[in-house]
């Protein structure tokens, strides 16, 4: 069947809920909504349930989570292997996902992925050539090593948008909520009580400055503060 179009209409992202939570939406439900496999381990698994009354398909696939230019990426790997990638269930009934690191090079640093969980409808008469994306789960998966804790540094980047670079010299990722930056004249950039996103070890991402944030950074970032997953953290240039 060929594809021509891919039509998400909604994408749950999960990175920052507690290990142990749950994610719910529609029916399907996803537990945990982090997995940290440390070494010598190698393999993990997470619960998927459908909460409903009708049958859900599902799509499973793994991806390769690195940061370039400030950005994540996301790239096809055979390094881990998310078992079975398609799964139908039942009403009221429990799935378990398998996840397995596959290669056999030991870990060097932490390893950062990607499972996605893409909930298929039920394709409809006359829409063949379609593919619809009801929900989609996007949990992260780290296989772990003893290694320098997330140290960080931050400063305006210069780009086409207002935006400040956080930069992770550690070998361990770093989650950020409660993100503010504050510049050299008093403005702060503000961006919620929720997660503004990840930094991942030896890694660098930018943060777009919130539209309606006046006068940002022409006195220079001198402060950042963060609720990360280790506690609070407070910067200063």
């Amino acid at each position: 069947m060929s594809i021509r179009s891919i039509l998400v209409r909604a994408i749950l992202t999960a990175v920052f809920a507690s290990p142990g939570a749950m994610l719910h939406a529609a029916s399907l439900q996803v537990a945990p909504v982090l997995v940290e496999v440390p070494a010598p381990g190698v393999a993990s698994t997470l619960k998927l349930h459908n909460d409903g009354e009708k049958p859900i398909n599902a799509q499973i696939r793994i991806f390769r989570w690195t940061q370039a230019g400030g950005a994540d990426v996301l790239t096809p790997t055979d390094d881990v292997a998310a078992s079975p990638p398609i799964v139908s269930l039942k009403p009221a009934t429990d799935y378990t996902v398998r996840i397995v690191r596959t290669t056999k090079e030991p870990v060097t640093q932490e390893e950062s992925y990607r499972l996605l969980i893409d909930e298929l409808p039920e394709q409809s008469a006359g829409a063949a050539a379609t593919v619809n994306i009801e929900l989609r789960y996007s949990i992260p998966v780290f296989f772990t090593k003893p290694g320098a804790p997330a140290k960080l540094t931050f400063d305006l980047a210069h780009g086409t948008k207002p935006s400040v670079v956080v930069s992770n010299a550690g070998d361990r990722r770093v989650r950020l909520a409660k993100l503010k930056f504050t510049d050299g004249k008093g403005a702060v950039a503000n961006f919620g009580d929720g997660l503004a996103g990840y930094v991942l070890g030896r890694s660098s991402r930018n943060f777009d400055i919130p539209p309606g944030t006046k006068g940002f950074g022409t006195g220079g970032v001198v402060s950042m503060s963060a609720m990360t997953d280790g506690g609070p953290i407070d910067l200063k240039h």
